[in-house]
């Protein structure tokens, strides 16, 4: 309809459609200047996916002008879609019926990586219908970098390290985590290689798409390969119709490859066809599948050593060892046991509905001095042990496993060389100080924790 048919039937004089119109230009106008003076970065977008506003901030946090996203399907102008894979809309015509936060990992146009918080609000018509979503967004990437740096940081994706080596485990997990590289996770059984290997996941544009762990040591040869990448019917005795192997099941995702080095001759060539070109065939089939996958593993053996013995083939450890991440054993990252025995402690009571109870000082100091060969896994046993032991509200010493007591310092162990003598008034006065948090105050005191916790023990 046009302007004068519409003054018409509307009974409006042209003067006062014209200023009305006017008014409407001036609102929109208005409207405009807010939204680009926001620091929120502004995304709205129909059932269609396709975007129809983009404010200034969105620009300046993208990379992207308006003049290049506006009109064009949000999936398609952004690799890998603006949400990296988070999206809450993936399906056109679909509807979002309530709002959504998402924290995720963007790349700007320019290629950095730019962590996003966003709320994703879905928009209605004057009746109710839905007609698209509203996405407000910040860049909270330098919040992300100095939380992550904070003395008090203690866990990331589940994670649960303040050493400065589980600082630097993290920081690689987010180098790595936004490439396809594969990545070998090293480090002693117990360390928790696997919870590495599912942050990456968690991390990469996979994160929607299958993590498919793979523990290659426990599966018996016969049937590691068919488990790998699947089987056709009458393949092998048993085999009475086709199967996926875990390869396929990962397919757009992740397959996780724990224990790697127990990979038998023909496995490890197959592997290598799988990293050269991201194709194999099942057992017993003739029929090439390509499938899209991130391949992670792990192993508690040298690589490199396996090689030089010729166990291992030296063109698939340079294809799967493109990024090595090294996981400290629990005996070099003590600082690391009080917070990870809280840890456990709280999980474990969670589950029981249970009051944590405390850890006594002569218990910490076991636990201290003790080398931990298990590594994270014998210390969360040792913690469910204690609990089960313990009656009270506080964890003894004797409530430990035999074997840790045993094998940890005694209580009133003479120190190993030269160490200055503690008084009670000054271990008091550093307790308070530091609002009884002993890691500190043996800081302040200039000794190491153990030190502190075998003081502490004594003096009760």
């Amino acid at each position: 309809m046009c302007a004068v048919c519409a003054i018409r039937r509307f009974g409006r004089t042209p003067a006062a459609a014209m200023d009305d119109l006017a008014k409407l230009i001036s609102l929109q106008q208005n409207l405009q200047h807010v939204l680009d003076n926001l620091s929120e970065g502004i995304l709205a977008h129909d059932t269609s996916r396709t975007i129809t506003y983009f404010n200034r901030a969105a620009e300046r946090i993208t990379g992207y002008d308006r003049s290049d996203v506006v009109g064009r399907d949000c999936q398609e102008v952004f690799p890998g879609g603006f949400c990296s894979g988070m999206c809450r809309f993936p399906v056109p015509g679909t509807e979002l019926s309530e709002p959504q936060s998402l924290t995720f990992t963007f790349t700007s146009k320019s290629g950095q990586r730019r962590r996003l918080e966003t709320s994703v609000v879905p928009m209605t018509d004057e009746q109710g219908r839905f007609v698209g979503i509203l996405n407000c967004f910040r860049d909270v990437t330098e919040v992300d970098w100095l939380r992550r740096r904070l003395e008090d940081a203690q866990s990331f994706n589940g994670i649960v390290g303040r050493d400065h080596r589980m600082q630097l485990v993290f920081d690689l997990i987010h180098d790595v985590a936004d490439s396809d590289v594969p990545v070998v996770i090293e480090g002693e059984s117990g360390t928790g290689k696997e919870l590495v290997a599912g942050a990456i996941h968690g991390e990469s544009r996979r994160r929607g798409k299958p993590f498919v762990p793979v523990n290659c040591g426990a599966l018996p040869e016969g049937t590691l390969e068919s488990e790998l990448f699947g089987h056709v019917k009458g393949a092998f005795t048993g085999a009475i119709r086709d199967k996926k192997g875990r390869f396929e099941l990962a397919d757009g995702g992740t397959i996780f490859l724990d224990e790697v080095a127990e990979l038998s001759p023909a496995t490890q060539v197959k592997l290598l066809r799988v990293l050269q070109d991201g194709t194999f065939e099942r057992v017993g089939g003739e029929e090439h599948i390509r499938v899209d996958v991130r391949i992670l593993s792990a192993t508690n053996k040298d690589l490199r050593r396996l090689v030089e013995e010729g166990k291992f083939r030296e063109d698939l450890f340079y294809r799967l060892c493109v990024v090595p991440v090294r996981l400290p054993p629990l005996r070099e990252r003590r600082n690391d046991i009080p917070l990870l025995a809280e840890h456990f402690l709280r999980i474990a009571c969670e589950r029981n509905e249970r009051q944590p109870p405390v850890l006594s000082p002569s218990a910490m100091a076991v636990m201290m001095d003790y080398d931990w060969p298990g590594n994270v896994r014998e210390l969360q046993n040792a913690i469910q042990y204690a609990l089960v032991k313990s009656k009270g509200d506080t964890i003894e010493r004797g409530h430990l496993p035999a074997e840790i007591i045993a094998h940890g310092r005694p209580v009133d162990h003479a120190p190993r060389g030269r160490r200055r003598k503690l008084t009670r008034s000054e271990v008091q006065a550093a307790l308070a100080e530091c609002h009884g948090n002993k890691v500190r105050a043996a800081r302040r005191l200039g000794v190491g924790r153990a030190t502190l916790y075998r003081f502490l023990a004594d003096a009760q």
